[in-house]
């Protein structure tokens, strides 16, 4: 499925009253998973600012044992300081990378900003070699607006 094709389900799921946030986010989750092929893991992580740590919400595809990162370390980590987008065309490529499955080749991470600060982000994992376009990034950060709204 087209990615602006999923905009309006995004903002639908955001606006469901019957539902908890962290009901939404597993429902964000699944549909982006079940919708973009490339889409191999999706989650959300969120800030802990006191103990400069991340911690896993909601998500969908192979169990982690990533619950806690530290800030700094990985993909998730480095965003929690950069407070910008890092796609990873090739995780075997990258030094600070912490490796979740052998199938991930690639990851995308997009901050999620609340009043102008970062409390967490969205992750994704491929298990395809560099899929990501600014398109990606793109529709991530209208994803992580609508999430935004639930805070």
């Amino acid at each position: 499925m087209k990615l602006d094709a999923l905009k309006p389900k995004i903002s639908e799921i955001s606006t469901l009253f019957d539902l908890s946030r962290e009901e939404k986010l597993q429902k964000i989750c699944q549909l982006l998973h079940d919708e973009v092929d490339y889409y191999n893991w999706v989650g959300f992580y969120f800030a802990n600012h006191e103990a400069q740590t991340l911690h896993l919400g909601p998500y969908v595809g192979a169990e982690t044992d990533h619950t806690v990162i530290p800030f700094g370390k990985g993909i998730c980590g480095q965003v929690a300081v950069s407070n910008k987008n890092f796609v990873v065309p090739d995780v075997s490529a990258q030094d600070n990378y912490i490796a979740c499955s052998f199938t991930v080749k690639s990851e995308i991470v997009v901050p999620l900003f609340v009043n102008g600060k970062n409390i967490g982000q969205i992750d994704i994992d491929s298990h395809v070699l560099d899929p990501f376009t600014k398109k990606d990034e793109k529709f991530l950060e209208f994803v992580n607006e609508e999430v935004a709204k639930l805070f």
